[in-house]
Parts: C-alpha cells; structure tokens; sequence
C-alpha cells in the first residue's frame, strides 16, 4: 500500500459519531466504501474501515427513520380532509 492511499483510520472521525449530520454520515460513508472496494487494504485497515462503515450506515438509518417519522406526520389527514401539520418531537434515545 502507498503513503498517498488514505486508509479508514486516517479518515477524518466524528468525535460524536451520533450528532454528525445526515450528509455528512453518508459521505464519509462514501468514502469508506470506495475504500474497501479498492481492495488496496490491509486486512486490519479493511476491518476498521468496515467497523466504521457499519457505525455510518446506523447513523444514516437513524436519520432517515426520524425524517420519515416527520413526513408521516405532515401527511396525516384529518377526517374533513385538509392537513394539519403537528410541533414534531425527535424520539430520545
């Protein structure tokens, strides 16, 4: 492997992986990918860039559940028909 190739470890990480935004999980995420297909790393490398890459794809879900969630929400009708949009609340967890 050349000093040039970037391994998952010298990626930039998330302190917080939880609080890093949507876009910025799935870009990383990427990246991680691009890398382990490349098949230019070592086997501890792949193996830590893979740990990462399952980190960013919960990540990436827990996003799209809470943005799904928020839809829902805006698309529930009341009974005459018309759409009556709700304060939304995050779930905690």
């Amino acid at each position: 492997m050349s000093d040039s190739t970037q391994t998952p470890s010298d990626t930039p990480n998330f302190p917080n992986f939880e609080n890093a935004p949507f876009e910025a999980a799935m870009e990383e995420l990427q990246k991680t990918v691009k890398q382990l297909e490349s098949g230019e790393l070592s086997l501890e490398d792949a193996l830590k860039g893979f740990e990462q890459g399952v980190k960013l794809t919960r990540i990436c879900q827990q996003h799209l559940a809470v943005a799904e969630q928020r839809v829902e929400l805006l698309m529930k009708a009341n009974p005459d028909g018309t759409v009556e949009t709700q304060p939304f609340q995050p779930p905690r967890g």
